[in-house]
């Protein structure tokens, strides 16, 4: 029997979904059930009647029909998203990619905003970071230049000069790649306020725009906001996230860091190139979660850079007095004029109602999401840094891409199998697929290799040999499984490990394979090589 499945547009309680039960039922011979929690009609048989004359009683209840999807083969038409409202909270990555792939199928877009158009990345995340941690390596490479016949030339820096070049490409990318689209886009509309769920398909708006939304499909996308411990004293104290950290016009003389994972070291870092000296606080190792050797090495290179490095150490206590801060930790007391607490972040999903109407989260109040990203609730998605998946800008634009486009009917699955990731410290550090251990603590058949920069010749003429490349492969196979990286470009090394991964490459066929000399890449076929042969005696070009 085929099941005909129409999604309906106006249901805003279960009464509403029991109107329709009786229209349909009213007509000969029709059988239907109507699910207000999913927003859909399922008709089981047509009776005598005609598919117009269905949607003609629905309509005459008072609400609309979207669109229909038989489960098999039926004579409506399947219109995805035509008429489908979808209410965005957020504007970040997730949120204008959802929106986007969501209007090419057919739908309307309601976007609710409560801050700045453009989420973190744009904002207080990625790009200025990025552009902070360029500067530094420029200023670095003026004070201290790799080769002989430079001269030492200390920087002059002017840290409110750079502030105001930052912010402005940060403005100009946010009038580009945010307002131009919405602008170019008359079926999104934004709205400024907070949103909270009144019921599944209801959200109220506080703030300028005031009202409600009703919408057929929902999408959180309200990211994450950085976590403060519960330090005692800290929240009495004018400390720094990296949000204050980015927008300060000058670099503390004395900058105490809280936190050893990427922010906390990407901007220590800078901060350190920039002039300030540093002391960094660790409750555990570097990038703890990364295999351990990449944490040891990139504390050599820090340390050596100037950078006062305290490990397995928790601050007890913060005070700040007379425009210091003062931090009791096990290693004795540390003072400085700024504190950067850059300890994680956590989601932003408080107030908005989500335990009332049962959406699930995690301890952390991460949203739960499937590989539809769905919630618990099926016509109420979430996607980006409030949910469960790994806090990528990238990860976050396509989850929403792939959650409109369930919404409006095609189906797309966010498949996270393959997932790069890179810090931006100097070295900078890369990594895909899995480590040795993590491999090994599956059950798999691995192995390793590493190899020391030393012996990459592009490394080699640029002076710069501070760090190594290790693949990890299936024993027997030698399918590539991982790959981690720490190296000058090594966010640009990652992908092509990432594409072997992809495409089930051995370490042979990385080997076998034409690189370019002199590139840093090339690291990779010579990686390969090592599980074969020993690259220190090969010629410079040697395939």
């Amino acid at each position: 029997m085929t099941v005909i499945t129409l999604n309906i547009e106006g249901m805003t309680c279960e009464r509403c979904a029991q109107a329709i039960d009786r229209a349909l039922a009213a007509l000969p011979g029709v059988k239907a059930r109507v699910s207000y929690a999913k927003g859909q009609a399922y008709v089981d048989h047509m009776g005598q009647s005609e598919a117009p004359a269905i949607v003609a009683a629905i309509t005459a209840a008072g609400y609309g029909v979207i669109g229909s999807r038989p489960a098999q083969q039926s004579a409506m038409t399947n219109t995805e998203g035509q008429g489908l409202h979808v209410a965005i909270i957020g504007s970040g990555s997730a949120a204008f990619s959802a929106a986007l792939r969501a209007t090419q199928g057919g739908a309307r877009v309601t976007m609710i905003e409560s801050g700045v158009l453009g989420g973190t990345c744009v904002n207080v995340g990625c790009v200025p970071s990025k552009i902070l941690i360029r500067a530094a390596e420029t200023a670095q490479a003026q004070a201290h230049p790799r080769f002989r016949g430079l001269a030492c030339v200390a920087p002059r820096i002017d840290r409110a000069a750079l502030l105001e070049q930052q912010q402005a490409r940060v403005l100009d990318l946010r009038q580009q790649k945010y307002q131009h689209v919405l602008e170019s886009h008359p079926t999104i509309r934004l709205l400024a306020g907070h949103a909270r769920f009144v019921d599944t398909r209801t959200l109220h708006i506080e703030g300028e725009a005031g009202g409600t939304v009703v919408a057929d499909r929902f999408l959180i996308a309200t990211g994450a906001r950085p976590d403060v411990p519960a330090i005692p004293g800290l929240a009495e104290t004018p400390y720094w996230t990296s949000t204050e950290a980015l927008s300060a016009a000058h670099a503390p003389r004395h900058l105490i860091v809280l936190g050893a994972s990427v922010v906390a070291l990407e901007l220590a870092q800078a901060f350190l190139r920039l002039g300030s000296r540093v002391t960094l606080l660790a409750r555990g190792a570097l990038l703890s979660r990364e295999d351990p050797d990449i944490g040891l090495r990139l504390a050599k290179v820090l340390s050596g850079e100037g950078m006062t490095i305290h490990i397995n150490t928790m601050p007890a206590r913060v005070t700040f007095e007379g425009a210091r801060f003062r931090v009791d930790t096990s290693q004795g007391e540390i003072t400085g004029d700024r504190l950067l607490v850059a300890t994680g972040r956590r989601p932003k999903t408080e107030d908005l109602g989500l335990e009332a109407i049962g959406v699930a989260c995690d301890s952390h109040g991460h949203i739960v999401v499937d590989d539809l990203l769905r919630t618990s609730i099926p016509h109420i998605y979430a996607a980006g840094d409030c949910t469960t998946q790994p806090q990528f800008v990238y990860v976050a634009a396509r989850a929403g891409r792939c959650a409109a486009a369930h919404m409006v009917g095609s189906g797309e699955r966010l498949d996270l199998t393959i997932t790069p990731a890179v810090v931006f410290t100097d070295p900078q550090v890369a990594t895909v697929g899995m480590t040795l251990a993590q491999a090994q603590g599956r059950g798999l058949q691995v192995e390793a290799r590493t190899l020391d920069l030393a012996y990459v010749p592009r490394a080699l003429v640029n002076f710069d040999t501070e760090g190594f490349i290790r693949i990890v492969a299936e024993r027997g196979t030698g399918r590539v499984m991982g790959a981690q990286i720490v190296a000058a470009q090594a966010g640009e090394i990652i992908q092509v490990a990432a594409l072997a991964i992809q495409a089930k490459m051995t370490t042979s066929d990385l080997a076998g394979a034409l690189f370019p000399y002199l590139t840093m890449v090339e690291g990779l076929k010579l990686c390969a090589q090592t599980f074969t042969q020993d690259v220190g005696s090969l010629s410079c070009c040697a395939g």
